[in-house]
């Protein structure tokens, strides 16, 4: 197969699902360890870093995840990490990007609501006027902290309003966390006019997709990968044209998934099911929205082309205004075609 590393490095792209505190690089991650040390099981040394984020199951998985969380501790903290975000998205030649953001957890741990926004305003208009690349947020609710964290998370999403914010989501656990608990947030939110993008059925089975879809109103479901189980609900995801946001390396590390080889993603395809390619939490599972272009195009047998053409599947799917998308659209025809010739 050919070597598309540098066809992916440079191929325009969007990134539609990736977590906030997950994009923390082992370097941020060791320097606040250090800050707070004697206050964390975090280590403060980068090497031991990758050890640490080793997962033995999902709620391992939460565990560390959360314990990543406890780290930003102020509004500072916040935009930094905001930025360095955008900034490394921008290097792997990102120019959209959905970033899923938990407002509850730094709210609970003592940042104001308007604060937190404010922090990821400045960071977004930041990244850019630098890079150029555009930053929205989904605000997502933290399932294992149940109702109230719904609460806050609804709250902070219709009375900050954000310029930056498009969408309402739910992550965390599945299991123990029913989808039909945070209907009536889902609901106040889709009147507000943002958009449904749950978590369904990466650690559980086809059933919490149909819940997303029937309680949340989904209008794409982060991971979605237990679709490829049900082929009711394939069609039904390929009649509606509801995408399925696929982390392939995610879904293995967190052993969602037992290997790469057995990733449904081609049976998905296969099936007619949009799929989008996004990185979840790339440092700690050691990966990056390039890399996982290039573990698609693997799975899936692709050459430039067909590679090109997950990227544009990537831009219709986003919540991106219709204008920007057909720009974007084009730019991506653009370069495959200077690329290719």
């Amino acid at each position: 197969m050919r070597d598309l590393t540098a066809f992916i490095a440079g191929l325009p792209k969007v990134e539609l699902h990736v977590h906030h505190v997950g994009s923390a690089t082992p370097e941020t991650v060791a320097r606040l360890a250090e800050r707070h040390a004697g206050k964390t099981p975090v280590p403060a040394d980068p090497q031991l870093l990758a050890e640490y984020f080793t997962f033995t199951d999902f709620a391992h998985f939460i565990e560390v995840y959360l314990s990543v969380v406890d780290l930003i501790r102020d509004a500072e903290d916040v935009a930094t990490l905001t930025y360095d975000i955008g900034t490394g998205l921008a290097a792997q030649s990102v120019r959209y990007a959905e970033l899923t953001l938990t407002p509850y957890s730094s709210i609970h741990r003592g940042i104001p609501a308007e604060a937190f926004c404010d922090a990821v305003e400045d960071a977004r208009a930041r990244v850019a006027r630098d890079h150029g690349t555009e930053l929205r947020w989904c605000f997502d609710i933290p399932g294992e902290a149940g109702i109230p964290s719904a609460d806050i998370t609804l709250e902070a999403a219709l009375k900050q309003r954000p310029e930056g914010l498009v969408s309402f989501g739910l992550g965390g656990p599945e299991r123990g966390v029913p989808r039909e608990w945070f209907a009536p947030h889902f609901a106040a939110a889709r009147a507000a006019g943002l958009r449904s993008a749950p978590h369904a059925g990466e650690s559980t089975g086809p059933e919490t997709i149909w819940d997303a879809l029937h309680h949340l109103g989904a209008e794409r479901v982060g991971h979605g990968i237990a679709a490829a189980q049900d082929p009711a609900l394939l069609a039904h995801l390929r009649e509606r044209d509801i995408a399925l946001e696929v982390c392939p390396t995610s879904n293995v590390c967190t052993r969602s998934v037992p290997s790469l080889a057995e990733h449904p993603l081609p049976a998905l395809v296969a099936a007619g099911v949009p799929v989008t390619i996004n990185s979840d939490d790339p440092p700690m599972f050691s990966t990056t929205l390039n890399q996982e272009y290039a573990v698609a195009a693997q799975l899936l047998g692709l050459d430039e082309a067909g590679v090109a053409d997950l990227a544009r599947q990537g831009v219709r799917y986003s919540f991106l205004e219709e204008p920007r998308k057909a720009a974007l659209l084009a730019e991506i025809d653009a370069y495959t075609e200077a690329a290719t010739k």
